[in-house]
């Protein structure tokens, strides 16, 4: 009977600055920037299409 591997969970990750209007793709050490995380790339694709119509920026 052959194993299977154990197959990793992608975790993709945001931190928003709601008040300058930024989104960051990289931890940022400012305690005001709010995380989220999600499991589901799709979720996330739809997230970074809601700031981008709300006219944030990316860094």
């Amino acid at each position: 009977m052959a194993r299977r591997k154990k197959e990793k969970k992608s975790v993709w990750r945001l931190w928003v600055d709601t008040e300058r209007r930024v989104v960051s793709f990289h931890p940022v050490p400012d305690g005001t920037w709010e995380l989220l995380s999600f499991q589901s790339r799709e979720l996330f694709q739809s997230c970074i299409d809601h700031y981008t119509e709300q006219g944030y920026r990316y860094q």
